[in-house]
């Protein structure tokens, strides 16, 4: 997942695009870019780290102009470390243009190929979204047919776009001397919002992977763009809109909802908190139906995303909920930090036991998810060295037991710890007295009853079904092969993250 922002309006833009970025920074901390537009010239900044360490006040200087995109990039496809894959990327053929992609392309190395041998464009990284910037400009050229670019030239373009490229895209584009674009794929697997502000010089317009970063910036929520849709919002702050997939349907992405986006954001016309209290309502009820009398004590989160999960099945198990690890917030996110061992060290450093409210008690300890099973594993041996007498575990999702190719940092079935293993050999694998995973049909309605229009979901980590079509195991074996050449490990590495 990355996070990506674009504003038009009728003031200068950076420190929107600035404080936007650090609304979205939980969607990527390995790299951040703003690319601002004035008279038609863009003025670029990227580097690689946290968004407060990439920019300096010079360089916010030198972001002039009312519109302009931010990146802010978590490594999927492409080197977890290299800068020169920093966000947003730009060509300068035929328009000049710039882009910043969240998700991930499943058809990228045959893509690459076309751009190289049949639509004779230069790739010069090993990331998707230059290869996508590619395939935009080139469709761009074919659709301009020597004229200067305008909105239905950027319907045309983004439908082939669409026709060309497979996988999971939200995109934002700013093409000079027109103004931004922003498109999402034809499934909408990754999410992205509109809002909009009227002032007393116009009205002001911004595009963003999460609500949140529309409401805090002052602007009001619009909609979300539309599967399929594209946007462009010119430089005079007209907007445009057309629908550019032949058969689009909407089917989101589940792990936005359980782990990936902000409890104060809405996507898709959900609101990512109710939907986790709703999934903590239903792992209790599956709690009392299955396991009736299983003796809890205490309900504790795993900070931050498992809280409204827990504060509702505390409830309903009618059991007292506290707060028994604190979080050292100047540590990343472990599950989005490059590296197994990188991930299995900042654990404990990034969270610490409270030992009063383990000691002698029988506690649940409550998670979004299981995922590789590092954190949770250091997380129940904390509650046990904290004094607890037994540890329930329970996660807010289903197992993951199949890679996510869409834009989420678990493609190798070797990680994943819920492959070839139940309930018990789970729980045995992790140290816990037992492990409670919620159903996935539970999960569905827990979102479908924020918002009952939602008939579909993009689900692949659960239930192996890839909504594109194209995923096959040949494809998924060809991943993990390059994953573990790209990153130099040995036997013993890829021994080592299967655990």
């Amino acid at each position: 997942m990355c996070g990506v922002i674009g504003v038009v309006s009728n003031s200068p833009a950076n420190q929107v695009l600035y404080d936007g970025l650090l609304l979205l920074q939980h969607r990527g901390q390995d790299a951040a870019g703003i690319v601002s537009s004035q008279h038609a010239m863009f003025h670029m900044h990227k580097g690689s780290g946290m968004v407060r360490d990439v920019f300096r006040t010079r360089d916010m200087r030198s972001l002039a102009g009312v519109m302009g995109i931010a990146h802010c990039r978590y490594p999927t496809a492409g080197s977890a470390f290299d800068s020169a894959e920093a966000q947003p990327f730009y060509v300068n053929s035929p328009f000049g243009v710039v882009l910043g992609h969240n998700g991930n392309l499943t058809n990228g190395e045959q893509l690459k190929t076309e751009m190289v041998e049949n639509d004779l464009r230069h790739i010069n990284t090993n990331s998707d979204s230059e290869i996508l910037l590619n395939v935009f400009a080139h469709e761009l050229e074919r659709a301009a047919h020597g004229h200067r670019v305008d909105p239905q030239t950027v319907f045309a373009a983004v439908a082939q776009v669409h026709r060309r490229c497979r996988g999971a895209y939200a995109v934002v584009a700013m093409i000079a001397g027109l103004g931004v674009v922003a498109f999402r794929d034809p499934y909408g697997i990754r999410p992205l919002v509109l809002g909009r502000a009227v002032t007393d010089q116009g009205t002001d317009y911004v595009v963003a992977s999460e609500s949140v970063a529309v409401d805090a910036l002052g602007y009001t929520l619009w909609r979300d763009v539309a599967p399929g849709e594209a946007i462009v919002i010119d430089a005079n702050a007209q907007f445009h809109a057309q629908q550019c997939a032949d058969n689009p349907r909407l089917v989101p992405c589940l792990f936005e909802y359980v782990y990936l986006a902000r409890p104060d954001s809405v996507l898709d016309g959900v609101s990512v908190y109710e939907a986790r209290l709703n999934m903590g309502r239903a792992l209790a009820a599956k709690i009392l139906r299955e396991v009736p009398g299983l003796p809890v004590d205490v309900v504790i989160p795993v900070p931050d995303t498992s809280r409204p999960s827990a504060l509702e099945l505390a409830r309903h198990l009618d059991v007292n909920y506290r707060e028994g690890f604190v979080r050292n917030r100047y540590i990343g996110r472990t599950f989005i930090m490059p590296g197994q061992a990188v991930r299995k060290r900042s654990v404990r450093q990034k969270l610490s036991a409270i030992g009063i409210e383990f000691r002698g008690k029988n506690v649940m300890i409550v998670d979004d998810s299981i995922v590789r099973g590092t954190t949770s594993r250091e997380i129940v041996l904390m509650a046990r060295e904290a004094g607890a007498n037994k540890v329930f575990f329970a996660s807010a999702a289903p197992p993951v037991r199949y890679p996510n190719v869409y834009g989420i940092d678990m493609p190798t079935r070797s990680e994943l710890l819920a492959t070839d293993r139940d309930d018990e050999a789970i729980a045995r694998e992790i140290g816990a007295d037992r492990v409670i995973y919620q159903d996935l049909e539970a999960l569905y309605d827990s979102i479908r009853a924020c918002n009952p229009a939602l008939t579909e979901f993009e689900a692949s980590c659960f239930n192996g079904h890839y909504v594109t079509g194209d995923v096959t195991p040949e494809y998924l074996d060809r991943v993990e092969n390059d994953r573990d050449a790209s990153r130099g490990q040995s036997i013993d590495e890829r021994e080592d993250m299967a655990v």
